[in-house]
């Protein structure tokens, strides 16, 4: 290994070790590290972090805007360089920061599609729950609009963290931060249902104590969970694009638009800064503008 791989790997036992952030974020800030490193080696023959200086990492971001990458994706590598020579001048193996100066790019922000109410009561209710794993599939998309679940905290959910009693789900978020969210009626009653009949006859020796399995009784995987909401959307009839996430984003909006604390919703989403949260509350203006200029006799 060259000294920029060396360094990149120390980061990310860092990161790991103490930080414990997710390992979905060491392998983005590895990937874009790694990137970086190869590009330096290529065009610019540097294999050592401290013959880098911020015009060559400028160069490097301008060719891959250039190339098409868009703002967000620049914003996760400045992130990742911003982080990776922070710590190698803490930790001495830099003379200083090249990427002190560094600015983050503007994104432009989108507002987050939703589902209104009835579009989500229509979605639940077309799920056959007699068709095979028609019990999990209602459950797991109640929990997801529920409780507002990450796709990956739906994933790694476990029955010793869901209390039936207290109607509450211990999860583990990002930078493995674990909260607990409290889970509805009908959620409750679609896990219950499930529990009882269908998950019993998908354990195997293999199966562990997630709370949602495959048809081999492991884990149901991110991936599968995704295909599983827009097969069941698709048999539903709804039009739009439906993916996990909406379900989440629909979560915070209605709660919103019915009254509930923005700092409540904040602990409920599991969300660091208050600011992300707060794109929720421009969803609620623009539906509020557009109740108003269907019903308002001079809007």
């Amino acid at each position: 290994m060259n000294n920029m791989e060396q360094a990149i790997d120390s980061l990310i036992r860092f990161l790991a070790v103490e930080r414990g952030l997710s390992e979905n974020y060491q392998l983005s800030t590895q990937r874009s590290l790694s990137e970086f490193a190869q590009w330096c080696a290529a065009k610019k023959k540097i294999a050592n972090p401290r013959a880098v200086t911020l015009s060559i990492i400028s160069e490097y971001l301008a060719e891959r805007k250039r190339a098409g990458l868009s703002a967000s994706s620049i914003k996760l590598i400045v992130v990742a360089l911003k982080i990776f020579f922070r710590f190698l001048a803490g930790q001495g193996m830099v003379e200083r920061d090249p990427a002190e100066a560094l600015a983050l790019p503007r994104i432009e922000r989108y507002l987050p599609e939703t589902l209104n109410e009835l579009e989500v009561e229509q979605f639940l209710e077309k799920i056959d729950t007699k068709a095979p794993h028609g019990l999990r599939d209602r459950a797991m998309i109640e929990l997801l609009y529920a409780s507002g679940l990450r796709i990956s905290e739906l994933a790694n959910a476990r029955l010793e963290n869901l209390n039936f009693e207290e109607r509450v789900v211990r999860v583990t978020g990002k930078g493995n931060k674990t909260r607990l969210v409290p889970v509805g009626r009908k959620a409750c009653e679609a896990l219950a249902a499930y529990l009882s009949t269908e998950r019993p006859r998908l354990v195997n020796r293999r199966s562990s104590s997630e709370i949602f399995l495959s048809e081999r009784g492991t884990k149901l995987t991110t991936a599968r969970i995704w295909q599983v909401v827009k097969k069941r959307a698709r048999h539903a009839g709804l039009q739009k694009n439906i993916y996990p996430h909406l379900l989440r984003h629909s979560f915070a909006t209605h709660l919103l638009s019915n009254g509930a604390d923005l700092r409540i919703i904040q602990e409920m989403l599991g969300h660091a800064d208050i600011s992300t949260t707060q794109v929720y509350t421009h969803v609620d203006q623009q539906r509020l503008k557009a109740v108003h200029r269907q019903f308002h006799p001079r809007a």
